[in-house]
């Protein structure tokens, strides 16, 4: 095992703090100021391979943790939306440190979906958030297609009621800092007929051992990093949730799904966003020697910044709206412009998280396109966001899974009666 993995984390628990602000619009949540901050630190971040600890920091200090904890066990009751909301103005800032807190929201996200619906299996999960503890996301598998639905790694029954997990993750995004992982394991002790899935917490124990082995194109501060289970303990209390193999409508499965599919779009829309608006900037000052105007007057280039710019308002419109919808599924809430989308909510959140992705690669290709060949050099903020949104088309759910998926929805199983 590494020394790290072993390490006891450090007590991160805090006061109120007056900087957390009252106000849960992504503008207010994080200013100008800090923004310009986490920019600046994420050129270092990315030359060097590094984890943004001090951006880690700044966002505690905001109550990042706490965002979607409700207020009555102690958090600032933040919705989905708004969530999504403010990752996408952190993307626009410093894109792996989006990513990265992704996962903590991801997993706070699922276990407020779970407690809405009245389920008990989040609650550990939201009140060790409210407490300030860091999540992370441990259920990638290396050719593991099913993801959440199904799992390569073991979880073996103890006595006591808890499990021992053994098996391998893959990109284990905030893998040098978190205080819990949330893993999934297939029950060796269920019935060969009956195969069960486990998801529970864990801590880092020496029976956790975490690789240091990020070294990749983009979205290098994330440190998403392969993480090995050797038998590490899941106690009793700290059992999520067991489920059937294959897809299914737990609260907390569906939660981290819905979380999860919708959040990564946000974050990979900011990025677009970020590169439209440095885009536009680079149209307004750019001039061509040739024809003596600036490149906002030449309507190749309008088109092509008003292209990238017509994709990435219509990825916003869907993010927001099943977000709203999700919300309102967990609250209860309907009325005219909600929709429970019935069997079809986990084809909208892959569809939308492939749609905006897409999206947001085309779009930043468009402003690489149309901004000359200084953005190719290592110096320029277009050069990291065009490697940093390409991360995009590797999460969950990929283009060939949400195409299968449609193409299941329209046209039944491969082979089935006509």
């Amino acid at each position: 095992m590494n020394d790290a993995a072993a390490e006891t984390p450090t007590d991160h628990r805090i006061a109120p703090d007056h900087t957390v602000p009252a106000d849960l619009s992504a503008d207010a949540f994080l200013p100008d100021a800090l923004l310009e901050t986490l920019r600046e630190r994420a050129v270092t971040h990315d030359r060097e391979n590094t984890f943004p600890e001090q951006d880690l920091a700044d966002l505690r200090d905001r109550g990042y943790l706490r965002l979607l904890v409700p207020t009555e066990l102690g958090g600032l009751g933040g919705s989905l939306l708004q969530a999504s909301r403010i990752q996408r103005r952190l993307a626009q800032a410093a894109p792996a440190t989006a990513l990265s807190m992704n996962m903590h929201l991801v997993v706070t996200g699922a276990a407020l979906h779970a407690h809405r619906l009245g389920a008990d299996s989040g609650r550990v999960i939201l009140e060790d958030a409210a407490d300030d503890r860091l999540f992370a996301f441990g259920i990638s598998e290396a050719g593991n297609e099913a993801m959440l639905f199904d799992s390569s790694s073991s979880a073996e029954p103890q006595d006591d009621g808890g499990y021992r997990v053994t098996g391998t993750k893959i990109f284990t995004s905030l893998a040098p800092v978190w205080d819990r992982l949330v893993v999934h394991g297939r029950d060796t002790g269920a019935a060969e007929d009956d195969p069960r899935l486990v998801f529970g917490l864990l801590e880092r124990t020496d029976a956790v051992e975490v690789k240091d082995d990020w070294d990749t194109h983009g979205m290098r501060a994330s440190q998403s990093r392969t993480t090995r289970l050797h038998q590490a303990p899941v106690t009793a209390d700290r059992v999520i949730t067991t489920t059937g193999v294959g897809p299914n409508q737990d609260p907390f499965v569906m939660g981290i799904f819905g979380a999860f599919e919708l959040l990564i779009a946000s974050v990979y829309t900011g990025i677009a966003e970020r590169a439209i608006q440095v885009g536009a900037q680079v149209a307004t000052t750019r001039r061509s020697v040739t024809r003596g105007i600036v490149h906002a007057d030449d309507p190749d280039i309008r088109w092509r910044l008003a292209d990238a710019a017509i994709g990435v308002d219509g990825a916003v419109l869907q993010i927001e709206k099943v977000m709203a919808d999700l919300d309102a599924l967990g609250t209860g809430q309907s009325g005219p412009g909600l929709t429970d989308h019935g069997p079809r909510w986990f084809l909208h959140f892959s569809g939308v998280k492939s749609r905006a992705s897409e999206t947001a690669i085309a779009a930043v290709d468009q402003v690489l396109r149309a901004s000359g060949g200084s953005h190719y050099f290592r110096r320029s903020e277009l050069e990291r966001l065009s490697r940093d949104v390409r991360a995009g088309m590797y999460h969950p759910s990929d283009e060939e899974s949400v195409h299968a998926s449609y193409a299941k929805a329209l046209l039944g199983e491969v082979g089935s009666e006509r």
